[in-house]
């Protein structure tokens, strides 16, 4: 039997999400997110923002990551 991909992160009950994030977005903001998430068919907006948001922080945090040289000395 072949085991079922998930798509999206899974939940996992030994790690709850616990803390909760409130931010405001104007009318404009607002449309451009409804509209989006009907054009792509999202229907879960929690899990949506919060995986927007961490591959963001995610990808940040890798370009931010301490090298030993730095980039001009790699690019030599």
């Amino acid at each position: 039997m072949k085991s079922k991909i998930c798509k999206y992160s899974p939940s996992r009950p030994d790690h709850p999400r616990v803390h909760r994030i409130d931010f405001m977005l104007n009318d404009d903001e607002y449309k451009t997110i409804l509209n989006y998430m009907k054009k792509y068919k999202i229907s879960n907006k929690s899990r949506w923002y919060r995986e927007t948001i961490l591959s963001h922080v995610i990808k940040t945090l890798e370009l931010d990551y301490p090298t030993l040289f730095d980039e001009k000395e790699m690019r030599r």
